[in-house]
């Protein structure tokens, strides 16, 4: 694959069509101002991130370690990409159906186990 120079990655529009195909702006998970600062700053912050820039300036260092959990996001362009990496990276919600590959053994349900460590002394005083 071709790399990219700094300049055209400024330019390109940033999507990711595997978890968001009908882009950021529909799914529901961003404002409108989120979905076009990852459009805008996404495929820069990505590049740095992926290790195939190195950051030039103070701002690429930023968008950097914002990126990694090293610092707080400081800008609108750190928060959106922070809070698109937290929803791209969530854990996937369970079916009403169960697991996929429907491993459970019969005998898993028959299985209840009891701990008696705790004894418990009762002293009924009777007048």
């Amino acid at each position: 694959m071709a790399t990219l120079s700094r300049d055209a990655l400024k330019k390109r529009p940033f999507a990711d069509r595997k978890n968001y195909p009908y882009g950021f702006s529909r799914s529901g998970d961003f404002s409108i101002m989120e979905s076009k600062m990852l459009q805008m700053h996404g495929s820069l912050i990505a590049a740095l991130v992926d290790g195939e820039l190195v950051p030039e300036n103070d701002e690429e260092m930023s968008y950097l370690e914002a990126a990694l959990g090293h610092q707080p996001p400081k800008n609108s362009a750190e928060k959106a990409w922070v809070k698109y990496q937290t929803r791209i990276n969530r854990p996937k919600t369970a079916s009403i159906y169960g697991a996929k590959n429907g491993s459970a053994s019969d005998d898993d349900d028959d299985t209840v186990i009891t701990e008696d460590n705790d004894d418990i002394d009762i002293n009924i005083d009777e007048d």
